[in-house]
């Protein structure tokens, strides 16, 4: 295990999938096998490219994982695109884990779970909703609603219909934004679809997606009887530097790299309205 996070350790990646026209998910191992280092849902790594730069992403396998680590990464820029054009064998250089974590073991220990997802936003969900799966029996209901696009952008795809829909302890929700040829599910906004299937108010609600649908999301959470002290969410994309010594992550007086990236929507609510 890394004891500094700060210090890049090299991994090589064992296996490329494709899970959507722009989003790859990416499996590391150690250069010795197993996982790179240890980590807890929600928390980041720092992926770099010697020469090209470096970014901070999701973890999005589960820490019950003990075998490898994996990042599902969208292409949206230099970064990424260097990142999706590589290829199983190659090595790349991480370091972390960085922030804080869904509170697995204390606040959501014994609670119904609603995990709410919109796009690629499932990625540091998923690996939550696998660490709850593994634990079952510390847990409630668990309910899913995740959306995307069109049936081409469901991250996971495959995985969700293998294992989460055939697990008959979770109900999932799938929903399309608009209506697709050989797509019988669903058609809708996950906000709207959220509403229509009105889950109970006793469940404790994780959701991460578009800023756009995490906002009417709460919305409609709201008109249901679902309090901001219920709801959690993660804001990795505002992490920069990891430790928050450069100042680009801060919001108001918090640090996302330091005191977040995960939320409970109350502790949102009493910063400025930049985020």
């Amino acid at each position: 295990m890394n004891n500094d996070t700060l210090i890049p350790l090299v991994g090589i990646i064992t296996d490329v999938r494709q899970d959507t026209p722009d989003v790859k998910t990416f499996r590391v191992n150690a250069l010795d096998g197993g996982k790179v280092f240890e980590h807890m849902p929600g928390q980041c790594a720092m992926l770099s490219i010697p020469g090209v730069g470096e970014a901070m992403f999701s973890i999005t396998s589960s820490p019950t994982n003990k075998e490898y680590m994996e990042f599902s990464i969208k292409k949206c820029g230099c970064l990424t695109e260097w990142l999706h054009a590589m290829d199983v064998g190659q090595q790349i250089t991480i370091r972390g884990p960085y922030g804080n974590y869904f509170p697995v073991e204390t606040e959501l220990k014994g609670k119904d779970l609603l995990f709410v997802a919109g796009g690629i936003g499932l990625a540091p969900l998923r690996s939550v909703i696998n660490y709850v799966r593994d634990n079952r029996e510390n847990y409630g209901d668990v309910q899913i609603v995740y959306g995307s696009r069109s049936k081409d952008d469901l991250v996971d795809y495959q995985e969700i219909i293998d294992e989460w829909m055939a697990d008959d302890n979770i109900q999932v929700n799938l929903t399309i934004d608009n209506p697709q040829e050989g797509w019988d599910g669903h058609v809708g906004f996950v906000p709207n679809y959220v509403k229509e299937l009105a889950p109970s108010t006793n469940k404790t609600v994780l959701v991460c997606g578009p800023p756009i649908m995490i906002k009417f999301t709460l919305a409609g959470l709201k008109e249901l009887g679902f309090t901001e002290t219920q709801v959690y969410t993660t804001m990795e994309l505002r992490m920069k530097c990891g430790v928050g010594k450069c100042g680009r992550c801060n919001i108001g007086n918090k640090y996302v790299c330091k005191d977040g990236p995960v939320f409970r929507y109350d502790e949102l609510g009493a910063l400025p309205d930049e985020y």
